[in-house]
């Protein structure tokens, strides 16, 4: 049983995208690797970019240095955020309530 051309002739655009569009994705996926800092690795899953250890050290050494810097930040804003709340749920808003009243005691008795 031969295989017939017009067969041939019908599969051949089909074959041609789809290999282009598996080579696109290919490249595409080594680009978002390669942008976000993974390393690309070959058939056998070994990394060939960066091709020294020293950069992928020193990359995880700094962002595991700005991670705790964001994490004492984000403690240091959670504490203003539990003095900011304790202020108004623990009579904040009579604050300025009170502190007009004692200029208002003020000023009547440097009237009188």
């Amino acid at each position: 049983m031969a295989f017939d051309t017009h067969v041939l002739e019908l599969l051949s655009p089909v074959v041609v995208v789809v290999t282009a569009v598996v080579i696109g994705g290919w490249i595409f996926n080594n680009w978002l690797r390669m942008r976000h800092g993974y390393p690309l690795e070959n058939s056998w899953g070994r990394a060939i970019y960066p091709k020294d250890d020293g950069q992928a050290q020193a990359r995880v050494q700094l962002l595991t240095q700005e991670n705790a810097q964001l994490r004492a930040e984000i403690g240091s804003i959670k504490d203003r955020l539990a003095s900011v709340e304790r202020i108004v749920t623990d009579q904040g808003y009579d604050v300025a309530r009170q502190i007009e009243s004692l200029r208002d005691a003020r000023h009547e008795v440097t009237q009188q």
